[in-house]
């Protein structure tokens, strides 16, 4: 039977897809909202997106479900991960005690694998990324957070200081921390006769 009055049918929720949101993997075309694992519900993409038969994963949840099983592959004794699968419908069995080593991620993502640990912003507590860097009192910020606390100037290396994990500009930081009294920006000679 045709296909009347639009594109070809969701992989994931059988309904029509347009030319304008569709995205196509293994020669399936999915909504841009669809195209997500189909364990963990992460969206995926081009690059992370792994297929299997008409289902997608993400490469994490498709190795753990597809992916070699046993001592050395993120079970048994060599491992320390506590994913048990379950949310995959697999059944993985422990052969032995788990260990008293404290837990870490298996499979880190392939951004960490390469460049390691990424820093947190001390404003807004996302991730900070190289490009996106300024390192002020000693801590990464984003050019965009790296802002005075009290005015929200917008700072510099040349006029930015810090107390307490948090950053000001030199104007502020001398009005709330600096000397008070005559002489340092407080009261004046004139207003003290007053």
């Amino acid at each position: 039977m045709p296909n009347w009055g639009g594109g070809a049918k969701c992989g994931a929720c059988d309904k029509t897809v347009y030319h304008a949101e569709e995205i196509q993997c293994n020669g399936k075309s999915f909504h841009k909202t669809c195209f997500h694992c189909m364990a963990c519900r992460k969206a995926l993409d081009s690059t992370t997106v792994a297929a299997h038969e008409s289902e997608i994963y993400c490469k994490t949840c498709y190795g753990r479900k597809y992916g070699p099983k046993g001592i050395g592959y993120g079970q048994g004794a060599g491992c320390l991960s506590t994913d048990t699968g379950e949310h995959l419908g697999l059944n993985l069995q422990q052969s032995s005690p788990k260990s008293a080593r404290p837990s870490t991620p298996t499979n880190p993502s392939k951004f960490a694998k390469k460049f390691g640990d990424v820093d947190k912003c001390p404003r807004c507590g996302k991730s900070v990324y190289a490009a996106e860097k300024i390192m002020g009192g000693g801590k990464p910020w984003h050019k965009t957070c790296f802002r005075c606390a009290f005015c929200g100037k917008s700072l510099e290396s040349t006029n930015v200081t810090d107390k307490d994990g948090e950053i000001y500009c030199k104007v502020c930081y001398a009005k709330n921390f600096g000397p008070k009294g005559i002489g340092f920006g407080g009261l004046t000679q004139v207003e003290k006769q007053e």
